[in-house]
């Protein structure tokens, strides 16, 4: 049994138009990828391209220690709708949350997408727990840990979604009693592809995929995450810098230097410590934390429950 998102289909423009996704909203949505992915004026033309082609790429999606927020954050992209374009230009053959079937049919088509000649990327969300070989994450009677050692090492491409798969996450914060680890530590693999966040943009999440398919695996940093989208800091493309080059800071969130939009180093925010591009790469192209006047606290960074912690403390 079969179980995607979707049927192979001709003309993906088509068929996106048909569920009321206008060429104008799907040219500008593939604009905001190419833009996250710092491509040229061509940009969004390429995007589409690679997001229509007739040959969809097979997508199975594994779920660890979690709380499903990344897939919550994919599939609640507006503009277009998530469901109206992504998981119709893409073959998601396996995803728990999201499939209708259950028991050995969702088993199945596991194994059928798995094993398919034409091959797969691989999406893990979650932390591993390691701890007594893996007990205390089980799907399907077999070990979290036990599952990403057979499906990863199959796919074509493996990408580690938000910060429990990238780093471990809040499972592997002190004093980890499951004993939880990045995809990378748990299979020992340094090529996996990390979006961090808590949950990540997913333009970072989109773009990643766009680039495996146009140009392959993207530039990674130390940490494993792409470098177009993880190459500054928050605090450098923050359009509050100015204010803390000039010393201006609020006091509390409620001050009036809060509501003129000045500096939030001094509340807590992470952002001079911190790489993403949430300033340029708005979540749903509308808003990010700090312009909502919220500190950075860091998510996108290893252990940063951790290191960034406290996060609401004066400096």
């Amino acid at each position: 049994m079969r179980v995607s998102i979707g049927l192979a289909k001709d003309d993906a423009e088509k068929r996106l138009e048909r569920r009321g996704v206008s060429r104008r909203e799907f040219m500008k949505f593939c604009a905001a990828v190419g833009a996250a992915l710092g491509m040229g004026p061509g940009a969004a033309a390429e995007v589409a391209a690679a997001l229509t082609a007739k040959k969809r790429p097979s997508v199975v999606y594994l779920h660890c220690a979690e709380c499903t927020g990344c897939s919550e954050a994919v599939l609640r992209t507006v503009n277009p709708f998530i469901d109206e374009l992504i998981l119709d230009t893409i073959s998601l053959d396996y995803h728990e949350t999201l499939m209708a079937a259950a028991g050995e049919a969702v088993e199945q088509a596991l194994h059928t997408a798995v094993n398919s000649p034409e091959g797969f990327v691989c999406v893990v969300e979650g932390g591993i727990p390691t701890k007594d070989d893996g007990v205390y994450g089980m799907v399907a009677g077999k070990t979290m840990l036990s599952i990403v050692k057979d499906i990863c090492p199959k796919a074509k491409a493996i990408i580690a979604i938000g910060t429990c798969a990238s780093f471990g996450g809040v499972q592997a914060a002190k004093p980890n009693p499951t004993g939880a680890v990045s995809l990378s530590k748990a299979l020992d693999r340094k090529d996996i592809i990390n979006i961090s966040g808590c949950p990540p943009n997913p333009i970072n999440f989109v773009g990643a995929v766009v680039h495996y398919l146009t140009k392959g695996v993207p530039e990674l940093d130390q940490f494993g995450r792409p470098k177009v989208f993880y190459g500054q800091t928050v605090h450098d493309q923050c359009p509050r810098a100015k204010h803390f080059d000039a010393g201006e800071f609020a006091k509390s969130f409620d001050s009036e230097e809060a509501k003129k939009g000045w500096c939030l180093y001094e509340l807590g925010c992470r952002g001079p410590e911190t790489y993403n591009n949430c300033p340029k790469a708005l979540f749903n192209q509308t808003n990010w934390p700090v312009q909502a006047g919220h500190p950075c606290i860091g998510c996108s960074e290893p252990d940063f429950w951790d290191a960034m912690s406290p996060f609401y403390i004066g400096r």
